[in-house]
């Protein structure tokens, strides 16, 4: 990769979110290994973002290499409509493993989004099966952010979320406050107040309520406390309300549980899964409901679940996500979390004596530096690659997920350039 093609990139690749008008530089990575990014000149950069959160184990690690090496030389792909393979199968099993009961309907996707988007029909279609038409609208709280296609947009924050522009066609979804206090905050009954006042007026025209658990993600990495989860499960129970628990970011360990409903004992009716299910290597997701759920969702006038991606169960995609969730099952997950946690913990505290830092919050292998005002994401991610590592802040959030195998040194070195950065702003 040559200046000409980083040339050619500029001029012709539309990434995410960037403009076409004044789009911005790219770094050109030639190759990945363990948590560091090789660039074009050979410098090396090492990554906290996970590549959006999603490669735990690192990058080009051997047991995910040979999965996807032993597969491929079978089959990297199959229709899943009529057909099944060993490793849906495999992974499949281990999903209703790791998941509680009664999670144990699994439907496999594409990506994030069409989880959250399967997730919601899957409700909807549930109560069109109950003789409930009326029951189709979605409950929700602000700051969420739930993925780019319309279903999901619609549930992301209508204000302060990025899909903005397009509310004059997205269907109008029900909105609660988010909720204030803090994860390690005592709780206050008055945190749910306002979405208890949405179930009271709006429960029988609600399919679901969906929600990112304990931690909000793109809609701002704000983390909340475990008692209104709880309370969530409670007015969902008492309503007649499905309750979707959207763990696309936070699933896998990241939050310091496998799952991010396990810190409020409670179990949803439909969980979407995606991110870090195939360690980062390739695109898969999964929303996965219980056995009572999924057949009455099959008792409509069609018989069937109205949903069925072309790539649905990729054998390659799947072979992976199964090793990689055998590594979880077999690893030191926990351990390696709780010794992010505390090392964020310790290394993020000198930032509170920083003028322009408003908010630190630390959960798992997630920490957040919250500014008092917006970064120019040109120049702050320039200074990131400058001080030797990637890092992708937004608006006023810098934030890091590194992968769980990150050593003591790379991660200070990563908050040591955090710290410079941001003191210099």
């Amino acid at each position: 990769m040559n200046q000409s093609d980083l040339a050619f990139d500029q001029e012709h690749i539309w990434h995410p979110y960037t403009s076409l008008i004044a789009p911005l530089p790219c770094i050109g990575v030639v190759s990945a290994h363990g948590v560091r990014l090789t660039l074009n000149d050979g410098t090396q950069l090492i990554d906290g973002m996970s590549s959006w959160w999603s490669t735990i184990h690192g990058y080009n690690h051997p047991r995910l290499n040979q999965a996807a090496k032993v597969q491929i030389d079978q089959m990297a792909h199959v229709m899943f409509g009529g057909i099944t393979h060993p490793s849906a199968i495999a992974l499949c099993r281990r999903l209703v493993d790791m998941t509680a009961p009664p999670l144990n309907r699994v439907f496999l996707s594409d990506s994030g989004s069409v989880a959250v988007e399967v997730a919601i029909k899957m409700a909807i279609q549930y109560w069109v099966a109950r003789g409930k038409n009326e029951k189709s609208r979605l409950l929700t709280i602000e700051n969420g952010y739930h993925g780019d296609t319309f279903a999901a947009m619609s549930v992301c924050d209508p204000v302060n979320g990025m899909h903005e522009l397009f509310n004059g066609v997205l269907t109008k979804q029900l909105f609660a406050k988010a909720p204030q206090c803090g994860f390690e905050q005592d709780w206050d009954e008055q945190d749910i107040s306002s979405l208890e006042a949405l179930f009271v007026t709006h429960h029988q025209h609600a399919a679901a309520i969906i929600l990112e658990p304990i931690v909000q993600g793109a809609g701002g990495m704000r983390m909340y406390h475990p008692n209104y989860l709880k309370a969530v499960r409670r007015l969902c129970d008492q309503y007649d309300v499905l309750l979707i628990c959207d763990e696309i970011a936070t699933g896998f360990g990241r939050t310091g549980k496998l799952f991010a409903y396990e810190h409020s004992d409670i179990v949803p009716d439909i969980l979407c899964l995606g991110k870090a299910l195939t360690g980062g290597y390739m695109s898969l997701a999964a929303t996965i409901t219980s056995k009572a759920i999924g057949e009455k969702i099959c008792q409509t006038d069609a018989g069937v679940f109205m949903h069925g991606p072309t790539f649905m169960g990729n054998p390659l995609a799947c072979a992976v996500a199964s090793e990689s969730l055998a590594m979880l099952q077999q690893g030191d997950w926990q351990q390696q979390v709780a010794t992010i946690e505390q090392q964020l913990k310790r290394e993020f505290a000198p930032f509170e004596q920083l003028e322009n830092v408003a908010n630190i919050r630390v959960l798992g292998a997630i920490g957040v530096i919250e500014l008092k005002h917006r970064v120019d994401m040109e120049s702050i991610t320039q200074a990131f690659v400058d001080n030797g590592v990637w890092l992708r802040p937004f608006g006023k959030l810098v934030y890091i997920m590194p992968q769980y195998i990150i050593s003591s040194a790379d991660l200070t070195t990563l908050t040591s350039a955090i710290y410079r950065v941001v003191s210099d702003l």
